[in-house]
């Protein structure tokens, strides 16, 4: 389906079903957390997911592409990304199956109500006030800095929109994994799986992906780590799987 694109907007291949998503490069682009979360949430054959913070919904359209759900949403905030989110979606003809919502995260479970969604799923800002200089450009700050929602009020929105047993899933910085942890506890939600991402087998790990269950007991896994680079410049075999190429 032809869509418009705005002034600086540009069509990026997804290598997924033959999927194309809309990006400005003077906003915030998708990056590879987002890529990496979408490989490793698990969606079942009619099951409900949601996304907070969808940005321009690349995790509602990967997930569509990768698993058997039967509707996607996607919460944005930023009234721009939304509208570039939903003419992706218009894009790649997913109008039945993927549905860009603007709105807050703060207050979602209150627009989608309580208990509805098998699953939830959330690429947050990484950064709370401790954390760096807020960017100048406000769409990159907005996604990168917790300034219009919190990590407990994702938290809290997200255990309140989940099926009693539904999943979440967060890519997160493993420097704040004891304050994650903690604020998941907090709202019954008990991590299940973990899986950190290092840059290279020499470095520290920069991401971690977690999968948390809505009532579920404390008893978790930790699963192989991701590789990025198998050597200077060249992605691991792990890396290609997960991006379709």
């Amino acid at each position: 389906m032809n869509v418009e694109l705005l002034k600086m907007e540009r069509i990026d291949e997804l290598h997924r079903n033959q999927y194309k998503i809309i990006q400005n490069p003077q906003g915030f682009c998708f990056g590879m957390d987002a890529v990496l979360l979408s490989g490793f949430v698990e969606v079942y054959k009619g099951e409900q997911a949601l996304d907070l913070g969808t940005g321009t919904g690349i995790i509602p359209i990967l997930l569509e592409a990768k698993t058997e759900g039967k509707h996607f949403i996607g919460l944005e905030i930023q009234e721009y990304s939304a509208d570039m989110a939903k003419r992706s979606v218009l894009l790649n003809d997913l109008q039945e199956k993927v549905e860009i919502v603007c709105g807050d995260i703060k207050t979602a479970s209150k627009r989608f109500g309580k208990s509805v969604f098998d699953v939830v799923t959330t690429n947050p800002p990484y950064m709370n006030e401790a954390h760096g200089l807020k960017n100048p450009n406000t769409a990159k700050a907005i996604a990168r800095h917790e300034i219009l929602c919190t990590l407990e009020d994702i938290v809290r929105e997200a255990a309140a929109v989940l099926k009693p047993g539904g999943r979440f899933y967060m890519v997160h910085r493993p420097r704040r994994l004891i304050e994650i942890i903690r604020t998941l506890s907090a709202y019954q939600l008990e991590v299940k799986r973990m899986k950190p991402v290092y840059p290279s087998i020499e470095k520290e790990a920069n991401m971690v992906l977690l999968e948390a269950v809505r009532g579920g007991r404390p008893l978790m896994r930790m699963e192989e780590p991701i590789i990025i680079y198998e050597s200077p410049g060249v992605y691991s075999k792990e890396i290609y799987e997960i991006y379709g190429y």
